[in-house]
């Protein structure tokens, strides 16, 4: 989808974003007041666990294959619940909203193949919520040549105006994305390489417990030097960014060298944290000037084994986004909302230095509610405002 002239009048509008993450723990859902430019207001924001038993189903798509349409289904149900579920905490019917971003849930991406699949059916969004969605937000990058991802990074750049620069946001999810904002806002980002997602399948095979709570597992373990200098020898860390990270490109084989080998449990955590931390230290000698400051955001936030590790490796303060006022369960779904807005103004989602498009580019597709006009239009389709 090519890059359109914006529309020149447009009030913001209240959008809600929705976000299911590598890490399959369950749907994000939070509310911004935006006109896909700046950040006008935050709202609520909820979360939805998704039982363990639908967990499985998606893991057993994952590579887009199985039961595709069947978890697809589910996984919209259950975002139509998360929509309810916020709106109730905000007190707000559903007609107070402009427009739903609606990530839906990753089970391939290859954009090396220029393949990318993210599974959830916007239109039955739309016709259960009775709200306009965009969805589909990553298949124009890489069909593009992008790789697709991450596509938060304007995101970050709009809430940190006034913050020092050069800076970093760390997004810790399954698979970990660091954001460089530069001093006059110019962008790089990219995927630093595993997030969570490593550490929870060595927890779950070891233990049958989902992931490594506080990372206590990870503190009272013992990094193995040699088995995370293996782990450091994938092709990926040798790629140029910008470059993206399909959260099984290195699930399979790292954690495949662990399980039933030589290490103990600790130590398997303690050396797959490190691996973690040890990508994003390079991940961050990569950027156009170093960090002075690095927000942290996503699931990984809470884990004291990586918190503590960056710290001592990038040698600058590490906070969690909630230092400036963020909020680290919320601010992937809040991108998506703002994404949304962008899209349907035709502002670019993705740039050269955040995904590798050869252009800026806008991207998503829009599901009308059937039989309703768009919220944001005049009856003369101008744009409101």
């Amino acid at each position: 989808m090519p890059q359109t002239t914006p529309e020149p009048r447009f009030a913001p509008v209240l959008a809600i974003g929705l976000m299911s993450g590598t890490s399959l723990d369950g749907v994000d859902a939070a509310m911004i007041e935006t006109d896909g430019e700046s950040v006008r207001r935050l709202g609520r924001s909820v979360t939805l666990p998704y039982p363990e038993a639908f967990r499985d189903r998606l893991r057993a798509v994952l590579g887009d294959r199985g039961d595709v349409a069947g978890a697809a289904r589910e996984l919209t149900e259950r975002h139509v619940d998360a929509v309810a579920a916020l709106l109730g905490a905000a007190d707000l019917p559903a007609a107070a909203v402009g427009l739903v971003g609606f990530h839906g849930q990753t089970v391939l991406h290859r954009p090396v193949a220029r393949l990318t699949r993210q599974i959830g059916d916007g239109g039955l969004l739309a016709r259960l919520t009775g709200i306009p969605v965009v969805d589909d937000f990553r298949s124009a990058d890489v069909a593009a040549g992008g790789e697709g991802a991450p596509l938060v990074p304007v995101y970050h750049r709009a809430l940190a105006a006034g913050l020092e620069r050069p800076m970093a946001v760390l997004n810790i999810g399954g698979v970990a994305n660091l954001t460089w904002i530069g001093a006059d806002d110019d962008l790089v980002a990219f995927d630093t390489g595993p997030g969570n997602a490593l550490v929870d399948d060595w927890v779950r095979a070891r233990t049958g417990q989902p992931f490594d709570a506080d990372g206590m597992l990870a503190r009272s373990g013992r990094v193995d030097a040699a088995t995370l200098a293996r782990l450091l020898s994938h092709p990926y860390f040798s790629r140029p960014a910008p470059k993206s990270l399909d959260r099984d490109e290195l699930g399979r084989d790292a954690v495949g060298r662990l399980v039933g080998g030589h290490l103990s449990t600790e130590d398997g955590a303690a050396t797959l944290a490190a691996f973690t931390v040890e990508a994003v230290a390079a991940g961050g000698r990569r950027c156009p000037a170093p960090p002075r400051r690095w927000l942290v955001g996503g699931g990984g936030r809470r884990n004291a084994a990586l918190l503590e590790g960056l710290r001592r490796r990038l040698g600058v303060p590490v906070d969690p986004v909630e230092a400036v006022g963020w909020d680290g369960d919320a601010l992937e779904a809040e991108a998506f909302a703002f994404l949304a807005v962008r899209s349907v103004r035709g502002l670019p989602l993705s740039l050269p230095r955040t995904t590798g498009v050869p252009a800026p580019m806008t991207g998503g597709r829009l599901w009308p509610v059937p039989g309703q006009p768009l919220p944001w239009k005049k009856a003369d389709g101008a744009s409101a405002g």
